[in-house]
């Protein structure tokens, strides 16, 4: 992609996410977050179709982020504790806690949080070994890697629903509880 329409594209997922931190998705228009990245309407439409579409790209943006030192495998040991990289992405869904409501909830975004679950779904697929995941058991490499990501995803809309929000510690601790036994497939020898 040519750096200008990158710059651009970047520009408008962090003016969704400021204003989103700012106010309800709903209360978000087109216009302001145009005016937010410092752009115009018509070059938010040369990028984007819709907020949605938007929003999605920037919540898989923050996730590649947090997952960019895990690719190529997780160090053996490393999930006696969550890795410093779901703290981090932990952290900015504690810091964005009713945009992730509304996403993750009863009446949220069904394209917004199936792209995030694809997302994740790819990250740990990058991260299982096949062979790895073929000699641990009979399931095969996409759905243990769909199990897990829709764990993820679970348990993060479950903490982000509470209220208040548990703090982020806690929330990291219920994933290692969740994703123990998974989370050993991602260690190298």
């Amino acid at each position: 992609m040519d750096p200008r329409a990158e710059r651009t594209r970047a520009s408008l997922q962090q003016a969704l996410l400021s204003l989103a931190h700012e106010r309800p998705l709903d209360e978000i228009t087109i216009a302001d977050v145009a005016e937010r990245a410092g752009v115009n309407r018509s070059s938010f439409y040369q990028h984007y179709t819709d907020k949605d579409t938007l929003l999605a790209d920037a919540l898989e943006a923050v996730l590649d982020d947090a997952a960019r030192t895990l690719r190529g495998g997780v160090p053996a040991g490393a999930f006696r504790g969550m890795p410093a990289e779901l703290g981090e992405y932990l952290t900015h869904v504690a810091s964005h806690t009713a945009l992730y409501r509304q996403i993750l909830g009863d009446h949220g975004s069904g394209a917004v949080s199936a792209r995030l679950r694809r997302r994740i779904t790819l990250i740990v697929a990058e991260n299982i070994p096949p062979a790895e995941a073929q000699a641990r058991g009979a399931v095969p490499l996409e759905v243990l890697s769909a199990g897990i990501a829709g764990s993820v995803l679970g348990v993060i809309g479950a903490w982000v629903g509470r209220d208040p929000l548990p703090p982020v510690d806690t929330a990291a601790g219920w994933l290692e509880s969740v994703l123990r036994t998974p989370a050993r497939l991602l260690e190298r020898e």
